[in-house]
């Protein structure tokens, strides 16, 4: 059975300081080594990156390259979308046709990498989620939260991942930890 990597919007542009708090700084390390154990197995991996069209954005210019742990090498695609779904909009789905099943990491695990899970399972891929290669942010609530216009406590990101992976585990996706798949 064929698997597939699928590393999701790994990008420079999440260095910036305007994201806040963040969890699991070993999300890129771990998604490195998945990315070498697939290089080594000759399997099909699939860069995805967040094209931002919103003014001031991050993940525009510079911030859309690709962190040095996870460069794309050689023909590995690279998928681009400016939404979260790395199927909305591109031709990925068609790219990985004949492919059963999907590893799926990378930033952020509540957006784009949520979404992407949700949907790949939905298009019926068998997806399993190597959750400590992916990681959260203060969300965009807190900020709302914070000006006392949510009745809720603001999360940490530590919470926020947790609750995103939580959400999806055996619905979508398999959560699995890197070492059980390198």
């Amino acid at each position: 059975m064929t698997t597939a990597l699928i590393l999701i919007d790994i990008q420079r542009g999440f260095d910036a300081p305007q994201w806040g708090a963040r969890n699991n700084p070993q999300a890129e390390a771990n998604a490195a080594r998945l990315l070498a154990a697939w290089r080594g197995r000759g399997a099909p991996i699939f860069h995805i990156r967040h094209m931002s069209t919103e003014k001031g954005s991050p993940l525009a210019g510079d911030g859309a390259e690709f962190k040095p742990e996870t460069m794309p090498q050689g023909n590995e695609p690279i998928i681009e979308k400016s939404v979260n779904s790395a199927f909305i909009g591109t031709d990925l789905q068609a790219r990985l046709k004949g492919i059963p099943g999907l590893v799926i990491c990378g930033l952020t695990t509540p957006h784009c990498v949520s979404t992407t899970c949700r949907m790949a399972a939905n298009l019926g891929f068998e997806v399993t989620l190597a959750h400590d290669a992916c990681a959260a942010f203060a969300s965009n609530a807190n900020t709302r939260w914070q000006a006392g216009q949510m009745p809720m406590r603001p999360l940490t990101p530590a919470a926020i991942h947790a609750a995103a992976i939580s959400q999806i585990h055996g619905e979508f996706v398999t959560a699995k930890p890197t070492a059980a798949l390198v």
